[in-house]
């Protein structure tokens, strides 16, 4: 079986999670990914906490199937050792602090002279240029920065996501720069350099509140996990303590919710919710005759009333939810991977095509492969052990 980048050498100088979250999915599609960390402690993403059986949640996510090689790049001997594995590898990923891999020399001017078909995607909180140039970031403060928490929370408070949201956004856009990259250099047998910025990856994403707000007009407002200019669209509370969560979109969808699921034909003709715009000026009129519906009912019931109108809908699952999802389970999404702490689960990566399988290979103890690395360009034992006493690896 092939797998669309096997023979393609990724090394990675990443931390965090926007570049561990980017080379993870180009592993699993059957690059060999080599993850450079830090001698003794690895990427500092490790310690973040200790639910995996004593290893870190966002490590095991984004960290299987990598190869672990420890590298004190301040020391010269280390350095060495990089600039040779560069000459094999494909693609260089790296999102260090701004502008310490140009000052190592990992520049792609720097490199693109000796390795012309090197791809060299450097990944930043605001891009290698511009005011903000050598300001640091972290997924908050860029959530912040490109507006999702002005749109995000209750009208009292401001919300983040509850997962990484502008990393992963920076990841996926690093992802796909690669494959299109590679592609690129399959056609004309240059490399490229990516320049992948979190504040223009998370923009991007937000996309419908810019122009919602286009011209200086009013945002959307902060509506908690219901849609800002959509209603009904969002929770609703159930009378087992349950919560569903239902969205319309049209008017032929809200004539059948109310006769099927709130049993009240007549309310669909109501001059205060016959339009869109006009339910969700009366929202909190709307919200309190749906809860008196669905307060003498439980949650399967809700459900059922929804399926059987036709109206979309969803449980608001918590994590157990998710881990135990029925869907997940028939489509059979979960599979083992091995850890230093042993097998765990992980999810198949989206998207299941019928020519390959995933690669799904072990989440690496720190420099697990550093020796096997070192043997492969050629160094002896006397050698590797010279670069230990001066602890380069």
């Amino acid at each position: 079986m092939t797998r669309p980048l096997d023979g393609i050498t990724v090394v990675s100088l990443e931390h965090a999670i926007a570049a561990p979250f980017c080379t993870r999915q180009l592993a699993d599609l059957g690059a060999r990914v080599i993850k450079v960390e830090r001698p003794g402690s690895g990427d500092f993403a490790r310690a973040y906490d200790t639910r995996v059986r004593g290893q870190a949640s966002h490590f095991v996510w984004t960290n299987r199937s990598k190869e672990s090689l420890t590298l004190d790049l301040k020391n010269p001997d280390a350095m060495a050792v990089l600039r040779d594995l560069l000459k094999g590898a494909d693609v260089l990923v790296q999102n260090l602090a701004p502008g310490a891999a140009a000052r190592m020399g990992l520049s792609f001017e720097a490199l693109s002279a000796t390795h012309p078909q090197l791809i060299v995607c450097d990944i930043s909180g605001y891009g290698e240029d511009g005011p903000y140039r050598d300001k640091k970031a972290y997924d908050l403060l860029i959530q912040s920065e490109a507006g999702l928490l002005s749109v995000t929370g209750t009208p009292d408070a401001p919300s983040k996501s509850g997962n990484s949201m502008a990393d992963i956004a920076a990841g996926m856009y690093a992802y796909t720069n690669i494959l299109s990259a590679l592609l690129l250099r399959g056609k004309t047998g240059q490399g490229s350099h990516i320049d992948v910025s979190m504040l223009e990856a998370l923009s991007e994403w937000m996309g419908y509140p810019l122009y919602y707000a286009f011209e200086g007009a009013a945002p959307p407002p902060r509506t908690g996990a219901s849609h800002s200019s959509i209603y009904p669209y969002g929770p609703f509370a159930v009378g087992d303590g349950g919560t569903v969560m239902l969205g319309l979109q049209n008017e032929r969808e809200w004539k059948v919710f109310c006769e099927v699921v709130l049993g009240d034909a007549a309310l669909a003709s109501d001059v205060r919710f016959h339009t869109n715009a006009l339910r969700n000026t009366h929202r909190d009129e709307l919200q309190q005759l749906i809860l008196g519906v669905f307060a003498v009912m439980n949650t399967a019931e809700v459900e059922a009333r929804l399926d059987q109108a036709q109206i979309a809908n969803a449980r608001m699952n918590d994590m157990a939810g998710v881990w135990a999802h029925p869907q997940l389970q028939a489509r059979q999404r979960w599979q083992q991977v091995g850890s230093p702490a042993g097998d765990i689960p992980a999810l198949l990566p989206p998207g299941r095509n019928n020519r390959y399988d995933y690669r799904m290979d072990p989440v690496p103890a720190v420099g697990e492969h550093t020796e096997a690395i070192l043997r492969e360009l050629g160094l002896d034992d006397a050698a590797v052990q010279a670069l230990r006493a001066k602890q380069a690896i």
